[in-house]
């Protein structure tokens, strides 16, 4: 496996250990109404979605297994647009904290290349 590829999976699996904490700052800065902090970092998580999903693919087409469930991280990116559209803050907080956090924390790691 080329040095290159090894990189990406040590970055992918760095990020999936952290998006949890992230969610939880998430749904803590709506909840104390600092919807501006929150912005930012919901901006950012759905960035960080779309690497996933991007090195994801990208990854098993180089015959590495992801198991990422890119349907499901998808369907969170819709459901937390429509919460904010309606500007519900409350119930993208309990998403992040009650739904994408406990996601993020079962999401398996790449195994077996140097963790």
């Amino acid at each position: 496996m080329n040095e290159q590829v090894l990189e990406v999976i040590e970055s992918y699996n760095n990020y999936i250990g952290r998006v949890s904490a992230g969610c939880i700052q998430i749904a803590e800065h709506l909840r104390k109404d600092e919807i501006s902090e929150a912005m930012q970092m919901i901006l950012q998580f759905s960035e960080g979605m779309g690497w996933l999903v991007q090195v994801s693919e990208l990854l098993n087409q180089n015959n590495v297994e992801v198991n990422l469930e890119s349907e499901k991280v998808n369907e969170f990116l819709n459901e937390i647009n429509h919460g904010l559209e309606i500007q519900d803050y409350v119930i993208v907080a309990d998403m992040f904290e009650y739904e994408i956090a406990p996601f993020f924390e079962e999401s398996p790691h790449i195994e077996g290349y140097g963790n």
